[in-house]
């Protein structure tokens, strides 16, 4: 076992781990990075549609050139990377963590450092997370491993597709699917309302004739050996429409029903878990409930855009820097979550700095006000022309904003749409 020592570890060398590595190392903290996959960028590198970098580059990239762009700011610094390393135990207990990791060019390695920071990302919802009905045929793929499969290993998965919910990935396949010849038959989604962004819906399926069938569900697969259709039910009013249930024949199906931030090793780890995000609890410093353990990116909760995940990183780096130097967060306030906000993150915010809080809202709406309050008083209304679900809503809090707050002995800021 090869013993390692670092002022702070990051797992995950996606955007969010090259991001707050690179601020650690910019505080002239040692650092290291702990990546699984044999090399850096994550989900990135399998992303070859633009869209990327536009916030944080001023420029419209595809995945890999957004990936590039970050390692190019690696070289030169002193951030080590461990690429091809899997993180299978940790130890937070003490003030030094440890990270039991294995390797198969480096073997069994155990990494200590002062500050550890998650950034493993998120992993997609699969067909036993939404059980649907049906055999168990050849042809039905998550929308990540096909377009992995199409975009990494050149393999095309069918011909006549359907995919079953409408989120970001699955909308950006219908598109890529239909670019090498497929067919795509339709996306089946069971709300009301879209689950991707509205740009992938106009560009992905709009400009390609795609049919999108709203408030319908997928109620079973058909086929034994290989999928030979989907029979989708619509549903009105909340109830399901059996009788108008129609088969759409396909040999694929493509699922893009949600992603789910990874926290298997932080839960092995007693690090707490919000409920609604399934990422971890953090403070004003984006800290965990374990002091010197701190959280970002997808991980903490599913972002719409890669530019969101770095600026939030970046912050997680900054505040580790700060941990590392002594800073502890004191004079918070707790977030409320008011009428149709699902979640905020994070969950508290510090009364005396300027705070960067990431939230989704439950309606679609048009001319909307999100609303912040201290003691039952509004102390900023922000307006928004459009809201939907499937767009994060960015929120600047600062001291004069959260200034009654400061007169209470237990604040709470509650967060609003009306």
């Amino acid at each position: 076992m090869k013993d390692l020592h670092f002022d702070s570890v990051v797992i995950g060398g996606g955007a969010a781990g090259m991001a707050a590595a690179l601020e650690l190392d910019r505080e002239g903290f040692s650092c290291a990075i702990v990546e699984r996959e044999e090399s850096l960028g994550g989900i990135l590198t399998q992303c070859i549609h633009n869209g990327f970098g536009l916030i944080e580059f001023n420029e419209e990239l595809s995945g890999p050139e957004f990936a590039e762009k970050l390692e190019e700011r690696l070289a030169g610094t002193g951030i080590k990377s461990f690429t091809g390393s899997t993180v299978m135990e940790m130890d937070v207990s003490g003030e030094q963590k440890i990270l039991y990791c294995y390797s198969g060019s480096l073997g069994v390695l155990r990494i200590t450092s002062r500050v550890l920071i998650l950034a493993m990302g998120c992993r997609e919802r699969n067909r036993g997370n939404i059980r649907i009905p049906g055999d168990r045929p050849a042809g039905v793929y998550t929308a990540g491993l096909a377009q992995r499969l199409v975009n990494i290993e050149g393999l095309v998965p069918g011909k006549d597709v359907v995919i079953i919910g409408s989120g970001d990935i699955g909308l950006i396949m219908a598109r890529r699917m239909s670019w090498v010849g497929c067919k795509v038959h339709a996306v089946v989604e069971i709300l009301p309302y879209p689950s991707g962004l509205t740009r992938n819906i106009v560009q992905c399926l709009h400009d390609f004739d795609i049919p999108l069938y709203l408030s319908h569900l997928t109620t079973n697969i058909i086929g034994k050996d290989r999928v030979e259709g989907v029979e989708i039910t619509p549903i009105e009013n909340g109830a399901i429409q059996v009788e108008k249930a129609f088969t759409i024949p396909c040999d694929t199906v493509l699922l893009s029903v949600g992603l789910v931030p990874e926290n298997e090793l932080s839960k092995t780890a007693g690090i707490a878990l919000n409920q609604m995000t399934n990422g971890p609890q953090v403070d004003s410093m984006l800290m965990t409930n374990v002091p010197g353990v701190f959280a970002c990116g997808n991980v903490l909760h599913v972002h719409d855009l890669v530019d969101y995940v770095v600026e939030e990183s970046r912050r997680a780096g900054s505040h580790a820097a700060r941990w590392l130097k002594g800073a502890r967060p004191k004079d918070e306030a707790r977030v409320k979550t008011g009428a149709n906000i699902r979640y905020t993150a994070p969950g508290r915010v510090d009364l005396h700095a300027v705070n960067k809080l990431y939230m989704r809202t439950m309606i679609v709406k048009n001319d909307a006000t999100l609303e912040v309050k201290v003691n039952n008083r509004v102390v900023k209304s922000v307006r928004k022309s459009h809201i939907q679900p499937s767009e994060m809503i960015a929120l600047e809090l600062g001291p004069k904003d959260l200034e009654p707050a400061a007169l209470t002995p237990e604040p709470v800021v509650e967060v609003s749409i009306v």
